[in-house]
């Protein structure tokens, strides 16, 4: 069982930055791929971007590609986003998912676990 919290959303101005962070609990954490989704109200979730378990492989969104980076600290059990440039069509409820996995997905129902979201607002 993992158990995922995230954090860091808000409100941002559009060219503006945000780093969200992904807590997780329970064991193995190294062992499991992680990825960030983003849903916007009335949308589909979305895949934004994924990590390997030893993070040598990062697949990105071509809608975020160059602007947002996914990171992870095995040893803090954190898996972060760096999103810079940010723009209103970013805006979004942001999930971070963790796969049973050593390579991530775009797929949403390959991911095993999911956090329960953290709101990034971006103002024009």
């Amino acid at each position: 069982q993992v158990q995922l919290v995230e954090s860091g959303g808000g409100l941002v101005q559009a060219g503006g930055s945000l780093r969200l962070s992904c807590a997780a609990s329970g064991r193995s954490f190294s062992n499991y791929a992680m990825g960030w989704f983003r849903q916007a109200p009335g949308k589909e979730r979305d895949f934004v971007a994924a990590i390997s378990w030893s993070g040598s492989d990062t697949p990105y969104a071509d809608t975020v590609k160059g602007r947002f980076t996914i990171s992870r600290d095995n040893a803090k059990n954190t898996v972060y986003l760096q999103m810079n440039s940010l723009k209103p069509e970013d805006t979004a409820v942001y999930y971070c998912a963790a796969r049973g996995r050593r390579w991530g997905s775009a797929r949403t129902g390959e991911y095993d676990y999911w956090g329960q979201g953290t709101q990034v607002t971006v103002s024009s």
